[in-house]
């Protein structure tokens, strides 16, 4: 992604959100299977809301069964990809969708994806932070801004239905 932005970084954190792991529960070995949520047992954690709304940086606090291991990966969705464009388009065109709120940019040559992954179709992710932090799961260590969101171009062979 940095070569695409023309600058220089370095990967800090790099996590899947979708994946299997076998790990101990109360001496039984267990299958965790992890669909949209981070593990907890790997430091520090990510979680955004949307292209137009901050990030939350948060190290968890005692990982572990009460958690299933895991933390939420971000909001969640409140529209559908499919309900995303028919809701917003009449409001917004694309361009728009390439400014947030927040004042960052939006690179993204796929008309569909501004639509579906708009801010507007996200839930407040403050709902989730603040549901972590009083359960005792998380402690907040920064809240993040973001400049740029690079959306994954789609390669001319790619079809709708992909």
């Amino acid at each position: 992604m940095f070569e695409q932005l023309r600058t220089q970084g370095a990967r800090v954190i790099d996590i899947c959100h979708n994946w299997v792991e076998q790990r101990d529960v109360g001496g039984r070995d267990c299958w965790i299977h992890r669909k949209g949520v981070a593990p907890s047992t790997e430091g520090a954690v990510v979680i955004p809301e949307s292209r137009g709304a901050h990030t939350y940086l948060v190290l968890p606090k005692g990982p572990g069964e009460r958690s299933a291991f895991s933390l939420a990966h971000g909001a969640g969705r409140k529209w559908s990809r499919s309900d995303s464009r028919a809701r917003l388009e009449k409001r917004f065109s694309a361009k728009d969708l390439t400014r947030t709120e927040l004042g960052s940019h939006v690179i993204c040559e796929d008309k569909e994806l501004l639509y579906q992954e708009a801010p507007q179709a996200y839930k407040k992710i403050t709902t989730v932070i603040d549901d972590l932090v009083n359960a005792g799961l998380v402690e907040v260590l920064a809240v993040l801004k973001p400049l740029v969101t690079y959306k994954v171009r789609r390669s001319a062979a790619m079809t709708k239905s992909e």
